[in-house]
This record gives C-alpha cells, structure tokens and sequence, in this order.
C-alpha cells in the first residue's frame, strides 16, 4: 500500500510504500469497539456519588407514633420517599468501572485502526515535522495547506517533542501524542492521522518491541 507524501505547503513530494504489517491488518470491527469501550471505561473518572439513607443527615427520631394518627406509618425521614432523604439507587464513588484489556488485543486495535486510517486515505503523510518557529501560527497554516482543512486531527510524534505539543496545543481539533503512546481511543477520535517518515520507522520500531 502507497500513500502520498505531503509538504508543508500542502504539495506532493512523492510517495511511500507502507508496511503491510501495519497498514494493511484486515479490520474487525467487533473487536474494534470492545476495545474502544473498554479504554472510554478506563478513562471514567466515577466522580457521581449519592447518599443512601444511611449517609444522609438527621432521622433519628420516628417522625410519629406508628398508630392513631390517620397518616401513613413513617419509621425515618432519611427515607428515599422524604424530601432530604436518602437516594435510592443512585451512582456511588464505589463503583469500579475499570475493565482489563490484554495486551494482544490492545495491539491489534491499533494496528486495526491505522490500516483503517491508510485504507480511507485518512492518513498524511509529511516530509518533515519540524517547525523551526516553534509558533502555534506555522502549525495552524500548515494544517490549513493539507487536506485535513478544518476536521479533527491527530499529529503522530516519533518522539516527545514539547516545542510541537506546545505549538499545537491552542489549535481547536488537533491532538498530538506520541507514537510510543498510541492506542485506539485517541486514534479514532480524530478523523484524519498525520505522520511523518520518521514516525512510520519508529512505529515499526515500537511494534517489534511489543
């Protein structure tokens, strides 16, 4: 599979030949999207708490005599039925939502949603990543020349390069993240995937590792 190499003015250059192994995995989506849902989970912070009736305040005392008053019979105002009692059923800060994903399957995710990116022509690739003006402004005008003009992106660092993290962070609907740290999430989140040579050789570095 060939994929067309881009300038920063928005030109073609050329083109590369992509490795099979990597661009080229036959797409599940079954496993696709367990693993997607599985990393969303893990990222759920399970902030949302009620109290139950055992955490909320006051109730001590029956509210009244259990006979004699023509009224329902009450033993506690902390019930879920009261208004200032306990809820029923709610979320609590208890709940784990944590699923584990094994490694095998987590690496085929990522290997599934860069062939999809190479077989949709969602991925770009560049000539060079490097922005000598270290400026949010030559990214943005960068972006602009390519053909991912105003949708979601994900810039692929082959290593930690603070002076683009930096440069990009301020830009609405570009992500960047490092090779080393792909996974399917933040692949799929964006619609198109700019990579540079440099990037697809240290993509291939990482994967030989795992």
């Amino acid at each position: 599979m060939k994929a067309d190499i881009y300038n920063q003015k928005g030109e073609k250059t050329g083109q590369a030949e992509l490795p099979k192994e990597i661009f080229d995995v036959k797409v599940v989506p079954d496993l696709l999207h367990q693993v997607i849902v599985s990393q969303m989970a893990n990222r759920r912070q399970g902030t949302a708490h009620t109290k139950d009736r055992g955490d909320v305040r006051g109730g001590g005392r029956k509210p009244w005599r259990q006979k004699g008053t023509g009224r329902a019979r009450h033993g506690s105002r902390r019930s879920p039925i009261w208004k200032g009692g306990g809820v029923a059923f709610g979320p609590t800060k208890d709940k784990v939502y944590e699923r584990k994903i094994p490694k095998s399957l987590r690496r085929k995710a990522v290997l599934m949603a860069l062939s999809a990116k190479a077989q949709n022509q969602l991925l770009i690739l560049l000539d060079n990543l490097k922005f000598p003006a270290k400026k949010t402004k030559e990214v943005a005008q960068a972006l602009k020349n390519l053909p991912c003009k105003g949708q979601t992106v994900l810039i692929a660092s082959p290593v930690y390069d603070a002076d683009l993290l930096r440069a990009a962070q301020n830009i609405p609907q570009v992500a960047v993240a490092q090779v080393d740290d792909f996974n399917a999430l933040d692949l799929l989140s964006s619609k198109y995937l700019i990579m540079s040579g440099e990037g697809v050789k240290a993509l291939e570095k990482m994967l030989k590792k795992s």
